[in-house]
């Protein structure tokens, strides 16, 4: 069920907000969980069960962590932690990775392994790293163990954020589950921002979904260079309307039922650096692998050479964490080099020049637009073929086993 649908504006939002302030408020977080279930069981009930497996994983394990700190047994809490970790991976490895995983091998090893074809859960990728980041947090101390299982799994699985974010901080909500007050302009807040989304999903994200697609949909090889360059530009905006929409909605949604949600967008594409389009762009995201792996691996205050490691290794699980397939590494680890390129390679007086500024502002548009096209392609092949021809290149053949293979021969 997607937010823009008939079945959610007509049907299930008007029943669930009628129930919600008919409820009395001791039970309106039941409501809001058994709404979440409904919605995500809506499409494909069975993976339903994954989230609830995935809640309960973390609410026992959060729990013993809580139990060790309390004990002052730091070891074990610090292993449970590494259990709890690893159990959350392996179920995200599963159901994203695992088919991907096994073509790499039948490709790099030459073998017949059979693909076992697992279906990819709707919002995994979300509800994962919120559990994640929750069951640090009650290992770092900076929040307090839910002893509710019921309003964990509210916070995991409520429906606004589920699909499409922004991944939401335990921290953020952590008081709201308990009480919250819902007033007249929180109501109206939230409904406009709702409105705005659903106009941006509608209007905008899908009617340039409707020239990217077609653009898309033939051999790049055959088009021209100006056909090209209006399909990426259109995809460009389509997946900010389309992205910042969802999350416009979402915010939305929780302002209705009391919960006040951090902005995930902030006009990225008026962004003068790669740099500072990561902070305008998917916030939340962003923010994520900041907290909970760039800073760990010691961030930006180590030695040069360990510093483009930490990079390597954030922007690597970010192309990763967008989907299973040489593409978004490929976009992902574009990233590092142009924030390498940007942190070590420019010399910082050029960066106050208000001409090196423009020039710089272009550069980090067009690579944006480059990087959309390799992640909206559907292979490498596509993605080479799509940017050769955008620069006037047609014809260009390029195949990712032969790079392999070749690769390997290598080293």
């Amino acid at each position: 069920m997607v937010f823009s649908s008939i079945v959610f504006a007509f049907i299930f939002l008007p029943i669930v907000v009628v129930l919600y302030f008919l409820a009395k408020p001791e039970y309106r977080n039941y409501i809001l969980l058994a709404a979440s279930l409904i919605f995500y069981s809506y499409g494909e009930p069975r993976f339903v069960f994954i989230m609830i497996i995935s809640i309960i994983i973390n609410y026992l394990l959060a729990r013993l962590i809580d139990i060790y700190k309390y004990k002052e047994r730091i070891r074990a809490a610090k292993t449970v932690l590494v259990i709890d970790i690893a159990a959350n991976l392996l179920l995200l490895f599963v159901f994203k990775y695992l088919n991907f995983s096994v073509t790499i091998l039948n490709t790099v090893f030459k073998i017949d392994m059979t693909n076992p074809g697992i279906a990819l859960p709707i919002g995994i990728s979300f509800f994962t790293f919120q559990a994640l980041s929750y069951c640090i947090d009650v290992y770092r101390g900076t929040v307090k163990v839910q002893k509710n299982p019921l309003y964990l799994a509210l916070y995991i699985s409520f429906f606004p954020q589920l699909i499409a974010g922004p991944i939401v901080r335990y921290s953020l909500i952590e008081d709201s589950l308990k009480e919250r007050t819902i007033t007249a302009e929180d109501f109206s807040t939230g409904a406009k921002r709702f409105m705005l989304g659903f106009i941006k999903k509608i209007v905008l994200a899908n009617n340039l979904a409707v020239v990217s697609s077609n653009i898309w949909s033939h051999d790049p090889s055959a088009l021209n260079s100006q056909v090209l360059w209006l399909g990426s530009i259109c995809f460009s905006l389509q997946i900010f309307y389309d992205f910042s929409a969802y999350s416009d909605m979402a915010i939305g949604l929780g302002r209705i039922f009391g919960f006040r949600y951090e902005e995930n967008f902030n006009y990225p594409y008026i962004s003068s650096s790669v740099t500072e389009f990561w902070n305008r762009w998917h916030i939340s995201l962003s923010h994520w692998f900041r907290d909970y792996v760039y800073i760990p691996l010691g961030g930006s205050r180590v030695k040069v050479a360990r510093h483009i490691i930490n990079l390597f290794i954030v922007w690597l699980l970010t192309g990763i964490w967008h989907g299973a397939n040489y593409t978004f590494i490929v976009w992902g680890l574009m990233y590092f080099v142009l924030l390498v390129f940007e942190k070590y390679v420019i010399h910082p007086e050029k960066r106050y020049s208000v001409i090196f500024k423009i020039i710089w502002h272009i550069f980090t548009l067009v690579f944006v637009n480059f990087g959309w096209v390799i992640f909206n392609s559907n292979n490498l092949e596509q993605a080479m073929s799509f940017c050769m021809g955008m620069v006037g290149v047609r014809g260009f053949e390029f195949t990712m086993q032969d790079f392999i293979v070749r690769y390997m021969r290598e080293y």
